[in-house]
């Protein structure tokens, strides 16, 4: 008999799995770092719609050689207490996935060296081995992350109500709406506003306590 997952833990990926903007570090290979850092803090904030926002700033990153992908990689720095936060979970016989407004290119090895269950994210078009400053497929927004929260808590058997999403930005709200523990890690007024709990030591681990699986 299979034994039941006991959560769902599903995680924002910019500003909270890793502690970095991704598409900031990109822009700085590309040398459109302040424009993009201007619109990612408007979008944050619900200013500005994020799936325009998002095409802005990749229109940004044309012309970039697919090698920036690995250069990228090695500045990207796991938020601490990431790797207590997904052993703890497993440990407990729990899952753990992330929904990212980012890029699969840079989400996917990332997600294999932590062993997540789950991750999904935003795909950047190339043509002969060059960033075209498009996007590939549908753009993963706030509706898409709640879409994300729900078939892995259908594929896992978890119950809405033992589901938590943690996320910093606006474009986490809904489906923070959707768990059943909504955690604001880090994150802007509106998101703290809304939250269930907030967390505002930049250290996962303090999700698991939340949970009663530490201390």
């Amino acid at each position: 008999m299979t034994t039941p997952v006991r959560f769902l833990v599903v995680l924002d990926s910019d500003s909270t799995l890793i502690e970095d903007e991704v598409i900031e570090l990109l822009a700085d290979a590309a040398g459109s770092r302040a424009l993009v850092a201007e619109v990612t803090e408007a979008a944050m904030r619900g200013e500005l719609d994020f799936t325009e926002s998002l095409r802005a700033r990749v229109a940004t990153l044309a012309g970039l050689p697919v090698t920036v992908f690995e250069e990228v990689g090695r500045l990207i720095r796991p938020t601490p207490g990431v790797h207590e936060l997904i052993a703890g979970l497993h440990n407990s016989g729990s899952r753990v996935g992330v929904v990212s407004g980012g890029f699969h290119e840079l989400l996917d090895p990332l997600a294999d060296s932590l062993e997540l269950d789950h991750w999904r994210a935003n795909r950047l078009e190339a043509v002969d081995g060059r960033l075209t400053g498009r996007l590939l497929g549908p753009v993963i927004d706030a509706q898409a992350k709640a879409c994300a929260l729900r078939e892995w808590a259908e594929a896992d058997a978890v119950p809405m109500e033992r589901t938590v999403a943690v996320g910093d930005g606006a474009n986490d709200l809904a489906m923070m709406a959707e768990a059943g523990l909504a955690v604001a890690f880090n994150a802007k007024p509106l998101v703290r506003a809304e939250a269930d709990v907030v967390v505002t030591v930049p250290d996962l681990s303090q999700v698991l306590p939340l949970l009663g699986l530490r201390g």
